[in-house]
């Protein structure tokens, strides 16, 4: 079932409220950036309902705009969580796996990054991220890596792409700490990391990432991710189609041993 893409109605709400107030003072984005701590762009999004206000931010427009607590009263309904608002669920599911598959093409699963790996993933998207919304979003990327010493042990595997590998996301240092990161997964006896090579002539996987979510319930959930859009694939055939496929991503990858070589010699400039 296709994730919903509209901003959520609350933050629409807000940002038609806060607009509606900015332009009655005949006010532009500059002007109100002026006159709170945020910038223009930041505040253009927020009016569109494209990011959830901080607090801070509605209590300073709030002021900025002699609203006289209109905006205030919306604080716990529009104010930033950790997650966006379209990731809460697919946030709760991963919580709760009892097992955990993920496919990457691109760039190394949320679950696999370190700390400075995932504030340049963050930095790197357009539109950009405020300073603080980069923090804020690298500590909840953070959190959710309890998963993999959980008790008790959630399953997991990960198959990568070897280009997401060679990407050196960060710079040369941050994708150094990544690669040894990685190799100290291995000793994690939950978690099974295999590469698929470049050198690869047939190829399970190229309609893109995907991951697989057994719930507590042992049903099994897949979940896509697109430039503009998230799904959750729940019917049966659909699910089974995913499963499939994962299984023969997994078999012509290189084993759990040679993908672990290949990570060290990647690390030792021999690959």
């Amino acid at each position: 079932m296709p994730q919903n893409n509209e901003p959520p109605t609350s933050l629409r709400i807000f940002g038609k409220q806060s607009r509606f107030l900015r332009e009655r003072h005949g006010m532009t984005h500059r002007e109100l950036s002026a006159l709170v701590p945020y910038s223009e762009s930041f505040i253009a999004m927020v009016e569109r309902g494209e990011r959830p206000p901080k607090p801070g931010y509605v209590e300073a427009v709030d002021a900025a705009l002699g609203a006289g607590g209109v905006l205030l009263v919306l604080i716990e309904e529009v104010a930033e969580k950790h997650h966006p608002a379209w990731a809460e669920e697919y946030v709760r599911l991963q919580a709760e796996a009892l097992a955990l598959h993920g496919y990457s093409t691109h760039l190394l699963h949320g679950l696999l990054q370190t700390e400075d790996y995932a504030r340049a993933v963050f930095r790197c998207l357009r539109p950009s991220l405020e300073d603080e919304e980069v923090e804020t979003s690298v500590q909840a990327r953070l959190v959710t890596q309890k998963l993999l010493t959980r008790k008790p042990a959630c399953r997991v595997t990960f198959t990568l792409e070897e280009s997401v590998l060679r990407r050196k996301i960060g710079g040369q240092a941050v994708w150094e700490d990544e690669l040894r990161h990685l190799l100290k997964l291995y000793d994690l006896h939950n978690l099974q990391l295999q590469v698929m090579p470049l050198g690869r002539e047939t190829h399970a996987g190229l309609d893109g990432p995907m991951t697989l979510l057994e719930t507590p319930d042992h049903r099994t959930i897949g979940y896509v991710e697109g430039q503009r859009g998230s799904y959750f694939l729940t019917q049966a055939d659909d699910v089974s189609v995913l499963s499939h496929r994962y299984g023969t991503i997994r078999s012509q990858a290189l084993d759990a041993e040679a993908s672990r070589g290949l990570i060290q010699r990647l690390l030792t400039g021999e690959a």
